[in-house]
C-alpha cells in the first residue's frame, strides 16, 4: 500500500479493503456519483452503484442528488450516504444559485473523495467534479464538433457516451465501469427493499385489504401532462383488467398527482384503492415488490417497479422504449405508431420527447391485451415465487 497517501488509509471505514485502480495508485475508499436528474435516472444509476460496491468492498458510495430523492437511495441501500441540493434554488436567481452551489461544494469537499463519477454531464456537474478534489475523476468523452475543445472537462478517465455497445440509457450510466476496467457483474438495477420498508408496505396493504401478488399497481402521473395517458383510458383499462383477472387495483403516486387519481376513481366502475400520496418514495419499491403487475406511464415509478422485479407494462409516447424502456423484469412497452399528426395542440412541444403528447394516441384495447399477455407469461414464475 502506498505510504504517500496515509490519510486515505487512516480515514477508511473499519474492515474496508484497499482496491487498487489498474493504472492509478492508491486505494478507493470513497466514491462520489453525481446524478442530479430524476427518479428514473437514479434507479438506472443504482446498477452502477451496485457494481462499484462489488468492486470496492467497504467503500463509501455517496450520491449527489435532489433532496427529494435522498430517502429512496439510503433506505434501499443504493447509497451509503447522500449529499443533497435544492433543485429549485439551482434554477433561481444568480445569487441563490451561487449560494446553493457553494454550500454543496463545501459539504462535498469534506468527504475527501478518492473517485468522482459524473453521469449527469452538465456544465455544473462537470465543474463540481473538478473541484471536489477526487484523485480519479470519471466523465464522458466530449461530443464531436468544434465546440468540444471549448468545454471544461476535468475528467482524467473518460467513458464512452454509451458503454458495452448498447444504446439504452442504462448503459450510459454503466459506461464508467467499462472505462475503469471493472467487470460488469450486475447488468440491471435490482432493488431489494429492506425489511423495515417491507413491513411498512405490508401494513398499508393490510389496512386496505390488498393481498400480496394479487393486485395491479397503477401509476397515472408523469412530470409533464403530455406524458400522461388519459385518466379515462386508465379507468377503462383498469375495469377490463380487473374484470378479466380478478386482481385488485391500487393507484400510486405523489401528493401532486391526486387530481389525476381523483378523476380515475370517479370514472372507473371497479373499486380502486387510492394510495396516491399515502406512502413515502422510499417505500414504493417494497410495495411494487408485492404487486402482481405494474401499469403506468414512462416515469420514475415505472423504472422503480422493474428494478423491484415486478412485471411492467410501460406507456410511451415520442420517447423511445429502446432508450428508456423498463429493465430488470419482464415487460411490454407500448407506444403509438410513428410518425403521427400532433394531438396535443399548443401543449405539445415536439421534437422534445419529454414534452410531446404522442402517448395520448394509445388506445385502451392494446394496453389491456398487453397486460393480459404479460400476466399469462409470468404466471408460472409468480406462482413459484409464492
Amino acid at each position: 500500500m502506498s505510504t504517500s497517501q496515509p490519510s486515505l488509509v487512516d480515514s477508511a471505514p473499519a474492515g474496508a479493503q484497499a482496491k487498487m485502480l489498474p493504472v492509478r495508485s492508491g486505494p478507493v475508499r470513497s466514491i462520489l456519483i453525481l446524478q442530479t436528474k430524476q427518479i428514473g435516472d437514479l434507479v438506472l444509476a443504482s446498477a452502477l452503484a451496485s457494481n462499484l460496491q462489488l468492486e470496492y468492498p467497504g467503500a463509501r458510495i455517496v450520491f449527489l442528488c435532489d433532496g427529494r430523492f435522498a430517502g429512496l437511495l439510503t433506505a434501499n441501500d443504493i447509497a451509503s450516504e447522500v449529499v443533497t441540493f435544492r433543485r429549485s434554488h439551482m434554477r433561481g436567481t444568480p445569487l441563490r444559485r451561487a449560494q446553493e452551489l457553494v454550500l454543496t461544494l463545501f459539504r462535498l469537499r469534506g468527504y475527501h473523495f478518492d473517485m468522482a463519477i459524473d453521469i449527469t454531464d452538465t456544465k455544473t456537474s462537470r465543474f463540481i467534479s473538478g473541484v471536489v478534489g477526487a484523485r480519479v475523476r470519471v466523465g464522458y468523452q466530449p461530443p464531436d464538433g468544434l465546440m468540444r475543445w471549448l468545454q471544461l472537462r476535468p475528467a482524467n478517465v473518460t467513458a464512452k457516451p454509451f458503454g458495452y455497445g448498447e444504446r439504452h440509457f442504462l448503459y450510459r450510466y454503466l459506461s464508467p465501469l467499462e472505462a475503469l476496467g471493472i467487470d460488469l457483474r450486475l447488468p440491471v438495477p435490482a432493488i431489494q427493499p429492506p425489511p423495515f420498508e417491507t413491513t411498512k408496505a405490508l401494513a398499508l396493504m393490510d389496512k386496505f385489504q390488498l393481498r400480496p401478488n394479487a393486485f395491479v399497481a397503477v401509476h397515472a402521473g408523469a412530470s409533464f401532462p403530455g406524458r400522461r395517458w388519459q385518466p379515462d383510458r386508465f379507468a377503462a383499462a383498469i375495469d377490463r383488467i380487473s374484470a378479466e383477472t380478478g386482481l385488485d387495483v391500487a393507484l400510486v403516486g405523489g401528493p401532486d398527482e391526486k387530481d389525476v387519481a381523483g378523476t380515475i376513481m370517479a370514472t372507473a366502475k371497479t373499486p380502486i384503492v387510492n394510495l396516491v400520496g399515502a406512502l413515502p418514495l422510499e417505500t414504493l419499491p417494497a410495495l411494487f415488490k408485492q404487486a402482481r403487475l405494474f401499469l403506468g406511464n414512462d416515469s420514475g415509478p415505472m423504472h422503480m417497479a422493474a428494478a423491484a422485479g415486478t412485471p411492467v407494462v410501460g406507456l410511451f409516447g415520442l420517447q423511445s422504449p429502446t432508450r428508456w424502456g423498463p429493465v430488470g423484469a419482464p415487460s411490454i412497452s407500448m407506444s403509438p405508431a410513428m410518425p403521427c399528426d400532433c394531438v396535443g395542440g399548443d401543449l405539445c412541444e415536439r421534437p422534445d420527447p419529454n414534452k410531446a403528447c404522442c402517448v395520448w394516441r394509445l388506445e385502451v384495447d392494446p394496453v389491456v391485451d398487453a397486460a393480459l399477455e404479460l400476466l399469462a407469461r409470468t404466471e408460472t414464475v409468480q406462482q413459484t415465487a409464492v
